[in-house]
């Protein structure tokens, strides 16, 4: 075998038998895939001075393979989620290399006991009522696509689709009249159909007569009649986003990206007394575990429990029912 070349026919196999041909993983896992290794491979470039196709499995050693996470956190000012996303997809990759190169099996092991990095945890942005309010009236009504940029942005803050889900939906998926509702593949490949209420029902049916497409079309299309991309959602958020900023102030202080409409939805849920694993079947959570971040944000919840509790000054007591007399005098 040729040893100085088989990285090359490793990756290739890696992408076309195990994820795509036995995994069946989604277009967006192989595109995370496929961005790690061009990242990875342009850096072996830079740092060994070959060309990527000439590249030996032992070229990407744990050496290698450290100095490459250190350089997306120094240089491309990746967090550590990032940084951990990217060593699980070339963890995956040398799992897969475990079978087909056991005469290297030390060098991989090496590669696999690289460990995650910690990181903060800080509680998830989410908006309130009224900010969701300011959000939604941001859109032009009378432009198409200010009436499609606020469907968009109501049905995200009402079903909390992620925004690949937002962007996958097709005109077909909507379903109004009686037990509306709109389907979606989620993460997984796990399908799932979200209620809706009365006013997302209102607009995606407007909506919908409005874009008069096939069933088969993109429910929200760009400029040039294909899906919506991430930054297309992204930028049309960050848009609106400024002009909600200057009728509601609050908003100045909070980051807000596609992913914290989805949290909105959820902490909604979540104030007007929605069990968790509720939550967990609405967002498409793969366990209830899951949805336990949104019970530490929510200070509403906390301070309700707070209220039950004696403050530290007050002198305890029995409990002495009323007089019966008095108890009688008062309800009347």
């Amino acid at each position: 075998m040729n040893t100085a070349a088989n990285l090359a026919r490793l990756l290739q196999a890696f992408f076309t038998d195990r994820l795509i041909r036995q995994r069946q993983a989604s277009p967006h896992t192989i595109a995370s895939y496929r961005d790690t290794f061009r990242l990875l491979l342009g850096f072996a470039q830079q740092t060994l001075k070959r060309a990527p196709s000439a590249l030996s499995l032992e070229d990407i050693d744990a050496p290698l393979v450290g100095a490459f996470l250190d350089h997306l956190e120094k240089e491309r000012g990746n967090g550590a989620r990032s940084r951990n996303t990217r060593l699980g997809a070339v963890r995956s990759f040398f799992r897969y290399a475990a079978f087909s190169e056991p005469g290297h099996s030390a060098l991989i092991q090496r590669v696999l006991a690289m460990p995650t990095k910690r990181y903060d945890r800080r509680p998830i942005e989410f908006l309130t009522r009224p900010e969701i309010d300011a959000l939604l009236s941001a859109p032009d009504p009378n432009t198409r696509h200010g009436r499609r940029d606020r469907t968009l942005l109501l049905l995200a803050v009402q079903t909390g689709l992620r925004v690949s889900e937002l962007t996958g939906l097709r005109c077909q998926d909507v379903v109004l009249g009686t037990g509306a509702h709109v389907r979606c593949q989620g993460k997984g490949r796990k399908e799932r159909c979200t209620p809706l209420r009365r006013d997302a029902v209102a607009a995606l049916g407007s909506w919908l007569r409005e874009r008069n497409a096939p069933p088969s079309e993109p429910l929200f299309p760009n400029a040039r009649g294909g899906p919506l991309s991430r930054d297309g959602v992204e930028y049309l958020l960050d848009k609106h986003v400024a002009a909600a900023r200057r009728r509601c102030p609050s908003l100045e202080r909070k980051r807000i990206s596609p992913h914290v409409l989805r949290h909105s939805a959820a902490m909604d849920l979540l104030q007007h007394g929605v069990d968790r694993s509720v939550i967990a079947l609405w967002l498409g959570h793969e366990s209830v575990e899951t949805t336990q971040m949104y019970l530490q944000a929510s200070l509403e919840m906390k301070e309700q429990a707070l209220a039950k509790t004696t403050p530290l000054n007050v002198p305890g007591g029995r409990y002495r029912p009323d007089d019966q007399l008095l108890a009688f005098l008062r309800s009347l």
